[in-house]
């Protein structure tokens, strides 16, 4: 993997962590009895594994990168147009295949999973426009 994928992995995946953390508290203040699921039993919160979470946005930070170095040449159009399509064909290809399946699997509501399907919209989008900006 070359310097500036990683670099810009990196940066992709700090901005993602801060928009996990912004998101998690910004959920449990807007929508607090969608949160209150996390404290049910599907969702193990006090284990040591809990890490996982925090690290989760660099390796997304580092995929959507070598993504975006392998299809930025395909997307046409503005900055805005570029990061948005990104956004939407990582989410498209990766996101919603993901939550369809987590939600056929797995004892979560219908309203989580479709919150986690428009953060995950976000979190791509976000991460488009930042790599756009980055290799502009």
């Amino acid at each position: 993997m070359h310097k500036k994928i990683i670099f810009q992995g990196l940066a992709a995946g700090l901005a993602l962590l801060v928009l996990s953390i912004l998101g998690l508290y910004g959920t449990i203040w807007i929508f607090p009895s969608l949160a209150v699921q996390y404290f049910g039993p599907t969702f193990d919160t006090q284990s040591e594994r809990a890490i996982l979470y925090f690290i989760h946005p660099f390796i997304a930070g580092l995929a959507l990168a070598w993504f975006w170095d392998r299809c930025k040449g395909m997307l046409k159009g503005s900055f805005l147009g570029r990061g948005i399509e990104f956004g939407v064909l990582y989410w498209l290809v990766a996101i919603f295949p993901m939550m369809w399946l987590i939600y056929s699997a797995i004892n979560v509501s219908i309203l989580l999973v479709v919150s986690w399907l428009a953060f995950g919209l976000i979190q791509a989008i976000l991460a488009g426009l930042l790599l756009e900006k980055m290799n502009a």
